[in-house]
């Protein structure tokens, strides 16, 4: 089912006039970008901290402009297919992202019983040392590496990769399996949080959990 419907994307995708760039440009294309824990630390193992990555890409999507076509959440770095609705920006986006829940990072592991904690803050405490604009702590590595799939070609393998991911890890035999990606929405099941999609009707629509 995931196949076939990434077929339907490769024949209906909007043709994007941009190069293959790992900046983000254009802010009406589609990118594939991807955020990663300093040190690849393995942050998101506890529902919680998942969660708040949930609830964060949520309220950009509700307030912020954010557009969210593919998503996948792994223990250290989170992949998106992402655009921003005009007149946002998709790195203005990307930046109160990472700056707020660098923060909540933070704060769910001084109150969740993690038996990391000490570790885990002393590495985000040791690479915000080389950081001037980070104070005590850094969460996530610097950039996101936008790139454009301004063709269905490139568009589908970042979807397939995205949602192959915990497939590679071992963590499941099917991309709809995992949890925390938006597999589960592309074959019609219930997801974690609401995705676009380009459908038959040649138009976004959105598609919400069951």
């Amino acid at each position: 089912m995931v196949l076939r419907l990434h077929r339907t994307l490769i024949i209906l995708a909007k043709t994007f006039t941009m190069s293959h760039q790992y900046r983000v440009r254009n802010h009406e294309d589609i990118y594939f970008v991807t955020f990663t824990i300093v040190d690849w630390v393995d942050v998101f193992t506890r529902p919680s901290y998942k969660q708040l990555i949930i609830n964060s890409l949520t309220y950009c999507q509700r307030h912020k402009g954010l557009e969210v076509y593919a998503y996948c959440l792994m223990t250290n770095h989170l992949h998106l297919l992402a655009a921003a609705e005009h007149p946002a920006k998709l790195p203005d986006i990307i930046r109160d992202f990472k700056k707020h829940t660098n923060k909540e990072i933070i704060k769910l592991i001084a109150e969740e019983n993690e038996s990391r904690r000490d570790w885990i803050l002393y590495r985000f405490r040791f690479n915000a040392k080389y950081d001037n604009r980070i104070q005590d702590y850094k969460v996530w590595r610097d950039g996101y590496h936008g790139i454009a799939c301004d063709r269905p070609d490139i568009l589908l393998q970042k979807l397939d990769y995205i949602h192959n991911n915990p497939v590679a890890a071992g963590i499941v035999s099917q991309p709809e399996h995992y949890q925390y990606s938006s597999a589960a929405n592309y074959c019609g099941e219930k997801g974690m949080m609401d995705v676009l999609f380009i459908d038959p009707g040649l138009y976004v629509t959105n598609v919400k959990p069951y």
